[in-house]
């Protein structure tokens, strides 16, 4: 499903169109009205004022909620590589020929999780959450079969630590599908617009530049908040570079 918050770049252009549409109509709308009186400009002064503070809270929550959800993402990151890296050490509990098998799809896993964190493309991506999840089934079956056969609290540690494998991989596209919800950005925008009206329609001059300040100032704020939330998308991304750790820590294959 296509959403247009996933591209950064898009949002800019739209937000800075609109953002500075709205202001020059809202100048537009004065220079067909006759100048108000002291009083009423200076209540007008104050709506303003608070349209604009309303503004700047929902932003500033908007991107508390974008950097904490990218924040979340990078933790995942790191436990999924410690988690793996913990049940590499821990295939020297099982059998000498279950702790190969289970060794060598901890690494084929491993390469998977780098490919889902630093690829773009929408067929590899899906390509990797197939090799992922057969990968995952195989990897439980090495260790729960002989596990099973001998049921000792030594082999209990291996499952518990593959347990933990698998739970961090759901936990990360957890992260990665909690985005900021649309109904946010939806209200931010009109505010922004509303905001932008008001600011053009308060302006005194109708100059190009000025009509021009704030909607570039929102533009970039929102370009950057996007930028944070998509996890795929723009400038920012959190590298996999504790799983890159991790592989190089294993050694040669």
């Amino acid at each position: 499903m296509f959403n247009p918050f996933d591209r950064p770049a898009l949002v800019l252009l739209v937000s800075l169109l609109s953002f500075w549409s709205s202001a020059w109509l809202g100048a537009r709308v004065r220079a067909w009205r006759k100048s108000p009186d002291e009083e009423s400009g200076e209540d007008f002064s104050l709506i303003v004022g608070g349209t604009l503070t309303l503004l700047g809270l929902i932003i500033g929550f908007t991107f508390s909620m974008a950097v904490g959800r990218y924040d979340q993402r990078k933790n995942y990151e790191e436990q999924e590589a410690n988690a793996i890296g913990t049940e590499y050490a821990r295939a020297d509990l099982l059998p000498a020929g279950d702790a190969a098998k289970v060794r060598a799809l901890l690494r084929s896993y491993l390469d998977q999780r780098i490919l889902y964190y630093v690829t773009r493309d929408a067929q590899q991506l899906r390509q990797a959450d197939k090799q992922t999840a057969r990968l995952q089934s195989e990897m439980w079956s090495a260790v729960s079969t002989p596990a099973l056969a001998q049921p000792t609290p030594v082999a209990a540690l291996a499952v518990s630590g593959m347990n933990d494998v698998l739970n961090t991989q759901g936990y990360t596209q957890a992260a990665w599908w909690n985005r900021i919800p649309v109904g946010a950005w939806v209200l931010m925008i009109a505010i922004a617009i509303f905001a932008n009206l008001l600011v053009g329609y308060s302006a005194k001059k109708r100059s190009a530049l000025f009509l021009l300040i704030l909607p570039v100032g929102l533009s970039i704020t929102l370009f950057l908040i996007a930028d944070i939330d998509s996890p795929r998308s723009g400038v920012i991304h959190v590298h996999p570079q504790n799983l890159e750790s991790t592989s190089e820590s294993l050694g040669p294959r």
